[in-house]
Parts: C-alpha cells; structure tokens; sequence
C-alpha cells in the first residue's frame, strides 16, 4: 500500500499525480502529461506525496484504489480523478471525477487528462481569487477595529461578526492550510496572528463538533483575543529582540485592557470577555493576569490557549524561523501545566494533516 510522505512537497508548482501498475503505459503517459504539467508518476507501493496535486490518475485495480482512499484525501476540496477502469461498470461521472476503460486508446486517456486539467486550473484560479479577497476583507476588519481600540471609538459589533463569517466561511471552503498561506502572505503583524490564531480556532471548534452558535462565538474571541495589544506601544509589540523586565510587565496587561474595553463596549458576550481577559492563564496556575487554574478556566479559553501558543510557533518573524506543526505540538506537550492535556491530543491531528504547517 501507499504511503503518505512525511515530509511536504518543497515546490508550489502545480503537478498531476499518476499511479500505475502497468510499467510502459506509466512511462508513456508520464512523458505526455509532462509536456504540460509536472507529473509525478508512481508504481503501487511507492509514497504518495502529502501535497495536493492538481489532478490524480488512477490506472490500478479496484481494491488497490479502494485501499488508497485514506491517503488520497488532500483536504476539503476534492481533487479531480481520473480512473482507468478494469473492466468493472463504469460509475457515473462529474466535473471531479472521470471513468475510461484501461483498455481506451493513449490519445483518448490523455485527452480527458488534459481537459481535466484545463478545468482544475480554472477552478483553483477562481478559489485563489476568491480565498484572497476573503482575506483582504477580513485583515481590513481586523486592521479597523484595532485602529478603533487603539483611538478609544466604538467598536462595531458587526464588523466583528462580518469578520466571523468570513474566517468560517474561507476555513469551511478551503481549510486552514490554505488560509493560512494566503494570511502569511500579507507581513501584518499583529493582524496576521489574529487572523491565524481565528483561522486555527474554527478549524478546531469544527473537529470537535461544536454548533454553529458556539462555532461562531469561538471565533469571535479569538479575533479579539489580542485587542488589549491595540495599547501597547508599537515599538514594544515589533520589538525583535528579548523585552526588557518593564516592557514585558506592559505587554501582560493586554489582557485586562483588551477586557476592560469589551466590558465598556456593552455588546460582547461575557464568555468573549473571558476569553481575552484569561488566554493567558495556565492550567497550573502560573499564568496572568489573575492566576487561575484547573477548573476555573473555561473551555473556551482552554481551546483558544491552544490555538493561541501553536499560532505564535509556527508563525514567520523576522528573528526567528518558524516552527513546523510537529515541532510546535512537542513543545507545547512538553510545556506541562500550561495547556488542557485532553483538549491538545484532539488538537494534534487537524495540524499534523495541514501540509501548509508541514513546511
């Protein structure tokens, strides 16, 4: 059986996968599809990449296919597939999937991967576009209501639901891995891992079946989780370098002002206000800013903690490279008393599976 590597594809460039028992038909549609798509051809037994490709063909039997469907799940999103048949009724088809005989002529299999082709390009342009605009939206949300905090206006209870759905929306279409590489694109600081940390909460809330309404209200805290920082000055927040013993005791107040503004505001959920008052609270009962433990920090601050540490390690700074998922979930299993123990073991695998966390 195939395996999943474990280690992510270091190109972006779009490829076909092609998996095939027959030696020479493998080669020959190998060398074809390659004069228009890098294609990557494997015989069974060889390792599936664990990077989307752009198109699979399956030239295999049956139950070697029924046996690859573990591993051929890319995401969200199916990925196009082509299956030569063995003689089995061919199944109806769609714009994702495509039945031919094994037996079709080379001009016809490779007429139906091209156009295949053809087809997913257009479609991965079209959600590029769409996923980009998304995060242009929800970064000017971001970018407005710090802006607001920070002048001491009115925060706009819609703007942040706006930015709710639109985080969910995108997550729900794409996965995190995606939107996290269209976050990572814009160097927005402390935007960015707001917007990281909320894109990394609706994947968890999903995983674990939380409700629409308590989906919703999860997001919303993580996106403002952060909002105290809209106080702190700049030049502490961008620092590069270690904070000194009084900006470090500035920058553990975020907390109580980001609280301390929602609690003025007079339109956010108390359990929102306890989200940005106690992400930083420990298990233990080492955190800040009021030392709670065990059963006094509710889930949903437990679940963006979580959500909030594994954000920062493997987000990109500019002193330090990023951590990969694996990394980053070791160090946070081997930071005892900090983190819900349980809550992070159903954490661990919606990242380890994100290909974009891989890198």
């Amino acid at each position: 059986m195939l395996a999943l590597a474990a280690t992510a594809r270091s190109s972006d460039q779009p490829f076909v996968l092609l998996i095939s028992d027959r030696p020479t038909e493998r080669a020959a549609l190998e060398r074809a599809i390659a004069l228009v798509m890098d294609c990557r051809a494997l015989a069974p037994g060889m390792t599936i990449p664990a990077v989307r490709p752009h198109l699979v063909i399956l030239d295999i039997p049956p139950d070697r296919i029924a046996a690859l469907e573990p591993v051929l799940n890319f995401g969200r999103q199916p990925v196009p597939r082509l299956v030569l048949t063995r003689g089995e009724h061919l199944a109806p088809t769609n714009q994702h999937l495509r039945y031919l005989p094994a037996a079709s002529p080379r001009q016809v299999v490779l007429a139906n991967a091209f156009a295949m082709i053809e087809a997913a390009t257009r479609s991965d342009e079209t959600r590029r576009r769409r996923l980009q605009e998304i995060v242009t939206g929800a970064t000017a949300l971001v970018a407005e209501l710090f802006d607001s905090a920070a002048l001491g206006a009115t925060l706009q209870r819609d703007d942040v639901d706006r930015g709710t759905e639109l985080v969910l929306r995108a997550v729900s279409e794409v996965g995190i891995g995606s939107w996290l590489e269209a976050v990572w694109r814009h160097d927005i600081g402390v935007y960015q891992h707001t917007l990281g940390v909320a894109g990394h909460a609706a994947t968890f809330g999903s995983q674990i079946g939380l409700g629409r309404s308590d989906l919703a209200r999860l997001v919303r805290a993580a996106l403002l989780h952060d909002i105290g920082k809209s106080r702190i000055p700049v030049e502490i927040l961008n620092k590069p370098g270690p904070l000194t013993p009084e900006e470090f005791r500035l920058m553990q107040r975020h907390p109580e002002i980001g609280a301390a503004l929602l609690l003025a505001q007079g339109e956010f959920e108390p359990e929102v206000i306890d989200v940005v008052r106690h992400h930083h609270e420990r298990i233990d009962g080492k955190g800040y800013p009021d030392r709670l433990s065990g059963a006094a920090i509710t889930d949903l601050v437990r679940i963006v903690s979580i959500c909030d540490v594994f954000s920062a390690l493997t987000e990109r700074r500019t002193y330090r490279q990023p951590a990969t998922s694996a990394e980053a979930l070791s160090i946070m299993v081997e930071n005892q008393g900090h983190l819900d123990p349980d809550l992070l073991r159903a954490f661990a695998p919606a990242m380890l599976g994100s290909s974009a966390l891989a890198a």
